[in-house]
């Protein structure tokens, strides 16, 4: 069998830093911290990063291209059910790099970069967000206007961005336990969706009250046995969650 390739120092830098900020906090940790952790003189890492925003700028670089795709509808519409899979779904992508929502505003503070892109990122959240309501809507699913979905779409937006800062100030004790973490952002999910469910219709609003309820029946296999793919560009329904940095293949 033939061995891997040998990781390229840059990557195993970036990857092991992920790992830090997520789990200690990124104003946490120091280049030093990542020096002693990779087992490398701090010459070695700066000969890589020229400081701690250079890493940081590299790992939001990827955060950023992974998520504008994942913020994107195909020609088919989506339903509810898909709706609520997606969510799901994009809670694994963002745990992954969940200190740029857990640390956001002290970023945001020292770090142009971010502090730019980001708002980007919220903005086209925010619009991903109407054009699912303005979607559901032209399917007769949902009733709102114009204004109310520019209401709906900015609540989404807002708590798609902090609720893991909301969480914070709930339970601050809770702020090192990372599967406490991981509990509290998948429960976003359900907050999104409830913010649509009073202007949804006919089978959107049984579905949300089925979800809501905990009664949604599991996705509905295809002839291959394989759960069916969901419409737009929303992953399939069975999507397997996306890995955590530290449990990524050496």
């Amino acid at each position: 069998m033939e061995a891997k390739p040998r990781r390229r120092t840059r990557e195993r830098i970036l990857e092991l830093s992920l790992r830090l900020f997520n789990e200690l906090g990124e104003p946490n940790v120091t280049t030093t911290t990542i020096a002693e952790e990779m087992e490398i003189s701090p010459g070695n890492l700066y000969y890589h990063f020229r400081n701690k925003d250079d890493i940081i700028n590299s790992i939001f670089a990827q955060f950023e291209s992974e998520i504008e795709k994942r913020l994107q509808f195909a020609e088919r519409r989506p339903t509810i059910d898909e709706v609520w899979h997606y969510l799901k779904y994009m809670a694994d992508f963002l745990w992954t790099y969940r200190f740029f929502y857990r640390d956001l505003n002290d970023l945001l503070a020292r770090n142009r970069t971010l502090e730019l892109h980001f708002k980007q990122i919220v903005g086209h959240k925010v619009r991903f967000a109407r054009d699912l309501c303005e979607q559901l809507v032209a399917d007769d699913e949902m009733l709102a206007t114009p204004a109310q979905i520019g209401v709906i779409s900015t609540n989404i937006g807002v708590i798609a961005t902090y609720w893991l800062s909301y969480q914070f100030v709930m339970n601050p004790r809770q702020y090192n336990e990372q599967e406490a973490i991981r509990t509290e952002l998948h429960q976003a999910s359900l907050q999104i969706l409830s913010i649509m469910a009073p202007y949804l219709r006919g089978r959107s609003r049984q579905m949300f009250d089925d979800i809501a309820s905990g009664t949604l029946p599991p996705p509905v296999p295809d002839v291959a046995g394989t759960p069916a793919p969901a419409r737009a560009s929303l992953p399939p329904a069975g999507a397997a969650p996306l890995p955590l940095a530290s449990e990524k293949s050496p």
